[in-house]
C-alpha cells in the first residue's frame, strides 16, 4: 500500500515518515525458557505535530490453527530522531519492563541497541537486546533478540507487518 506523509508531520520526522500508520502481521516466537509461538501484532505509529513518533504495539497468541488463544504481551512508547541519523526510542512493556534504546535509521532500516532497563521487582530481567526494523517489499519487518534470564543474547522473536492505514 502506498503512503502519503502528513503535511503536519514535524520536519525532523521525515525519515522516518514510511512508519507512519497502522501495520499488522504475524510473526514467531522463541527463547530458552519458553515454548515455541505463533503471534499476531499490531504496531501503531503516530504523531501529534511534534518531533517524536508515538508508538504502540499490541500482540495475540495463536494456536496451531491460526487462531487468537490469548491477549499477547504490549507495548508502548516514544521514538525520538536525533542528529545524525541517531534514534532514541523509550518503551514501556505490559510485563513490567522500561527500556531505553539507541541506534540508527539509514532509509527504510533502522538498527536498535538496548541502552538501559528497567524490571518491576515480578518482571524477567533482560539485559541487553537489539531490535532491526525494515520495509521489505512494502511490508514492515521486526525482530528483536534479547538477553534475559541468564540467557545470552538470541532470537527472539521477528514478524512481518502489512500496511492497513496511515494515521
Amino acid at each position: 500500500m502506498a503512503f502519503k506523509i502528513d503535511e503536519n508531520l514535524h520536519p525532523e520526522l521525515m525519515p522516518l515518515a514510511w512508519m507512519v500508520g497502522t501495520w499488522r502481521g504475524t510473526g514467531r516466537g522463541e527463547y530458552p525458557t519458553i515454548q515455541p509461538f505463533t503471534f499476531e501484532q499490531e504496531v501503531v505509529f503516530n504523531h501529534d505535530g511534534r518531533n517524536f513518533l508515538n508508538y504502540y504495539s499490541r500482540t495475540w497468541i495463536l494456536d496451531d490453527e491460526g487462531k487468537v488463544v490469548k491477549a499477547g504481551a504490549s507495548e508502548t512508547g516514544f521514538w525520538r530522531p536525533k542528529e545524525n541519523k541517531t534514534l532514541e526510542v523509550i518503551l514501556a512493556h505490559s510485563t513490567g519492563i522500561s527500556e531505553g534504546w539507541v541506534g540508527v535509521h539509514d532509509g527504510p532500516k533502522i538498527q536498535l541497541a538496548m541502552d538501559q532497563g528497567y524490571s518491576a521487582p515480578s518482571a524477567k530481567i533482560v539485559t541487553a537486546g537489539s531490535r532491526l526494523y525494515g520495509l521489505v517489499e512494502g511490508e514492515l519487518f521486526f525482530a528483536y533478540d534479547m538477553a534475559a534470564e541468564g540467557q545470552t543474547l538470541q532470537a527472539h522473536i521477528w514478524s512481518t507487518l502489512e500496511r492497513q492505514s496511515e494515521q
